[in-house]
């Protein structure tokens, strides 16, 4: 396996919760076999997994936000759900479990903010709406620094950021997963305990809808449930003339979800001022609240905190 320049063979967290750059899973002296270590297997130490359970058993409600597939707007639902959630005066976290694209900072304003270590362990970034906020973003030096990493690498991280991080006492943990159902993914679902379940993203192209349920059927298939479905950029509402032009067509996610017996959340109309106020680090459902798609968004939020209360 040939080494990639410039990338150094082994990264870690150090003690104080610094990023030591990049790593590669290249042969070496050190690892002739080419084998992954013991120590960057998930589940390898029963310890950790103790420490995630203690420290989930003090979080009420933990929900992922899952896509099939990128482009759907997964966090920016996830970042828009955690601030309903704050606003309603609940305590909220949210696990930017990306770890090769984490986006949420920007969306929270966040950028350029760094986890530091405190007596409890690594110690959450403070947001608006004293949202907790952990991602990969803030332990690197830049935010052009890639993470080039492998499967374990990623899923060591997680297990990290879930036994180590001084989550505290939370009402909600909303958990940003990348798109599609690999190792991160993976990763979350065997970790958590008791997970009030997944949230699916889509668009109402063929193409969106079709990984979706490849999206829901891998979270039946681990036995977590599916707590609903969003179809987003569904139709643009336009401020001038007032009608409703289905852009990526329209029905698509709830019909997927009538098909595959899940519960529909509802549909967020396409608003372009979406993407400019994420881009700016302010989320739309209390920067822009009386716009159709915060409203629609707002009555998403209720569906769901309706099933949670079915739930318990």
């Amino acid at each position: 396996m040939r080494n990639i320049k410039g990338v150094p063979h082994k990264a870690a967290i150090t003690p104080d919760y610094s990023l030591v750059v990049i790593i590669s899973m290249s042969k070496d002296t050190s690892n002739p076999s080419g084998k992954i270590p013991k120590d960057l297997m998930v589940g390898a130490q029963t310890s950790e997994e103790q420490e995630i359970a203690e420290k989930m058993r003090h979080v009420k409600h933990k929900i992922v936000i899952l896509s099939g597939k990128g482009g759907v707007g997964k966090t920016t639902v996830a970042v828009n759900l955690a601030t309903a959630l704050a606003w309603k005066g609940h305590v909220v976290g949210i696990l930017d479990a990306d770890i090769t694209g984490p986006n949420v900072p920007k969306m929270l304003g966040l950028e350029g903010t760094r986890m530091v270590g405190g007596d409890k362990g690594l110690e959450p970034v403070l947001g608006p709406l004293n949202i907790l906020s952990v991602s990969m973003e803030f332990l690197l030096q830049s935010p052009d620094t890639p993470i080039i990493w492998r499967g374990p690498l990623k899923m060591r991280v997680i297990s990290e950021f879930l036994s180590k991080v001084n989550w505290g006492n939370l009402d909600y943990l909303i958990i940003d997963l990348p798109p599609g159902t690999g190792d991160e993914t993976i990763s979350i679902m065997q970790l958590i305990p008791d997970l009030d379940g997944v949230i699916i993203v889509t668009t109402p192209q063929e193409v969106a809808l079709l990984d979706s349920r490849k999206a829901a059927t891998m979270s039946r298939t681990m036995n977590v449930p599916v707590l609903g479905l969003i179809e987003n950029m569904s139709g643009f509402h336009c401020p001038h003339c007032n009608e409703v032009t289905n852009l990526f067509d329209k029905g698509g996610g709830k019909q997927a979800a009538q098909d595959l017996k899940i519960f529909f959340l509802g549909d967020l109309p396409f608003d372009p001022r979406v993407m400019t106020l994420s881009d700016e680090g302010k989320p739309f459902i209390v920067t822009d609240a009386k716009s159709p798609v915060a409203k629609a968004f707002q009555q998403v939020v209720d569906r769901l905190l309706e099933r949670l209360k079915g739930q318990h």
